[in-house]
């Protein structure tokens, strides 16, 4: 049996034997909080740990899931389950806006704005009359259900414990699905994400969303288990505990909010009683210990606690159930010797300096091109603009008779246009399958809710299916298991082919795929593309390995400081004095 499994029937054992058998009260007590706390970091593994957004204003989403609820119950007369659904719909409009607003910075711009509406929103529960004010909210009704009180002990820590399961559960299937590819690209920058047709800013909009509703749940078991609120428990600085515990725990796994709220809470009450009996007098010196914690954990174990039970559970390998799913849609394919990208007088200028300088060139179906050039002659910059990554300052160009230049990056992948990177980007923790299935994901449609409820399993392994074909297809079937971290660079080149490939594109980039690879990995390359070349695949070549791109170039395109020097074959431009007083500053 499947340890993970065990692991499951385990712990909800220990849930029901801690309900039924007499634990005391105070324990218990502190598992409902340690519960209420844990959802809301499940928010922040999400949003921080797997998505690459620092936020402290969770707490300030607790708040309003708390508040409303309390406000509604005690004024209006509403039942808490429906007070519960209007407090995650105040709390999906709130995220709405302010992820729109926010989620475009990058840097430290992204947390100090988070600190900034969580300082805002703090201060505005804290000053409203309707509120209470500082003061808060007493006599808060507790949760009941057909008529009896399960709102306080053991009742309700079998609701909380149900709650963190379900939870855990549902992002544990996000994660392993065609949306959780796309949220867990985002860490590594929105340019490799964008090129896989990923819409970016949607999914970080959504990922901040779902984890605000984490957080509204937490506040709305806070209110009817305390039967009190008030600003205190929502500020930013419990903002920073709650970031805090994910850190402890593992800000990158799931189970890692369980294990550092658990850790948080039973050592900050036992330091509260230990502390003040060492030093001889009472205060908040806990946070002292935290402090020094935070800075430990940070230096030695930087991926927290689970990490380490992590690296001791077995590693489950994916189960091939994919093999009878049916195979993906694919474009239609342009002819032979049709015009599939035209170029023309393209222009970039960054300020005063003039990166590409009017260049034009075209592929034809079933070619290959190359371009070329020395260090800095603009061959990358052309690249970027041919792929959206740049917008041109002039010039257009046209993929199979539609212009695409001004269309984004993802706009352009879903034209049919597939690429690599000059330095490779994938992610790390993924096998090697996952990262080249996240190439398909503009081939697939199912989204996060159907991911969370498992409604994606069909969907999924079609797309599994083709990252397979495609792996394959290049010679790397026996890696599909492989951590993609583990990779050497020749390896790590492919599957970056792999991956564009299975954006099932009519024309396929290439940025530098022999950089850093040693002489058998070339060869390696350079049989892949003469296969894709007779399975009639276009490629268009940057690349600074002379013998690669004269033996597997039909032409070549000659930059030098950002103007087309020649085009022609190989043949060509290996005579030609002007190609090699570029290369070597001298025509002799």
């Amino acid at each position: 049996m499947d340890i993970r499994r065990i692991g499951w029937a385990a712990l909800v054992t220990v849930i029901i034997l801690i309900a039924v058998l007499p634990v005391p009260e105070f324990w218990i007590t502190q598992l409902n909080y340690i519960g209420i706390g844990t959802l809301a970091v499940l928010g922040l593994i999400l949003l921080t740990g797997v998505g690459g957004l620092t936020s402290f204003g969770q707490a300030a989403f607790v708040g309003i899931g708390a508040y409303t609820s309390a406000y509604l119950t005690i004024n209006a007369g509403l039942s808490p389950w429906l007070t519960l659904l209007i407090g995650l719909a105040l709390t999906t409009a709130s995220a709405l806006v302010l992820g729109w607003i926010t989620l475009r910075m990058s840097g430290h711009y992204l947390p100090l704005a988070t600190l900034g509406w969580g300082l805002s929103l703090y201060y505005l529960m804290g000053n409203m009359d309707a509120l209470g004010k500082y003061d808060g909210m007493l006599n808060i009704p507790g949760l009941s259900l057909w008529g009896r009180d399960i709102g306080h002990g053991r009742v309700f820590f079998l609701l909380t414990s149900a709650l963190v399961l379900l939870g855990i559960l549902s992002l544990t299937f996000l994660l392993d699905s065609r949306a959780g590819r796309a949220i867990r690209a985002l860490k590594s920058g929105s340019q490799m994400a964008e090129s896989m047709g990923v819409n970016t800013i949607r999914f970080k909009i959504g990922i901040f969303l779902l984890a605000a509703l984490f957080a509204s749940l937490s506040g709305w078991l806070y209110a009817h288990y305390q039967r009190s609120v008030n600003p205190s428990p929502f500020g930013v600085q419990i903002g920073i505990e709650y970031m805090f515990m994910a850190v402890l725990g593992g800000v990158g796994h799931v189970w890692g909010a369980l294990v550092g709220v658990t850790i948080t809470k039973l050592l900050a009450d036992q330091l509260q009683v230990l502390l003040p009996r060492l030093i001889g007098t009472s205060g908040s010196y806990e946070s002292i210990v935290f402090g020094v914690l935070l800075v430990l954990i940070l230096k030695y174990a930087p991926d927290g606690i689970w990490a380490f039970v992590d690296r001791k559970v077995p590693k489950r390998q994916r189960a091939a159930d994919w093999e009878d799913a049916p195979a993906l849609a694919e474009r239609a394919k342009p002819a032979t010797g049709e015009l599939l990208l035209d170029v023309k007088a393209v222009r970039k200028e960054f300020g005063g300096l003039i990166a590409v300088n009017d260049i034009s060139f075209q592929i034809m179906a079933g070619q290959i091109i190359g371009l070329i050039g020395p260090n800095g002659a603009g061959k990358s910059t052309t690249f970027n603009l041919v792929t959206g990554v740049l917008g041109l300052t002039r010039g257009a160009v046209t993929f199979r008779g539609e212009t695409i230049s001004g269309l984004s990056a993802r706009e352009i992948a879903r034209k049919g246009l597939g690429r690599t990177f000059q330095h490779v980007k994938m992610i790390p923790d993924m096998t090697v399958l996952e990262n080249v299935a996240l190439g398909a994901h503009m081939r697939g449609h199912k989204g996060v809710l159907s991911a969370m409820t498992r409604l994606d399993r069909a969907e999924e392994q079609t797309l599994l299916k083709e990252a397979q074909r495609q792996l394959e297809r290049i010679g790397m079937g026996d890696y599909l298991h492989d951590m993609a971290g583990n990779l050497a660079m020749g390896p790590q080149r492919l599957l970056e082919i792999a991956r564009a490939l299975c954006s099932d594109p009519a024309l396929l980039l290439l940025d530098e795929p022999a950089a850093g690879l040693r002489h058998k990995e070339k060869q390696a390359l350079i049989e892949v593309l003469r296969q894709l070349q007779r399975e009639g695949m276009s490629i268009l070549l940057v690349e600074h390995d002379m013998d690669l791109v004269m033996d597997v170039c039909d032409r070549l395109v000659v930059m030098e400081f950002g103007t087309r020097l020649m085009e022609g074959t190989p043949r060509e431009v290996q005579q030609s004095p002007e190609v090699r007083a570029a290369y070597l500053g001298t025509e002799h």
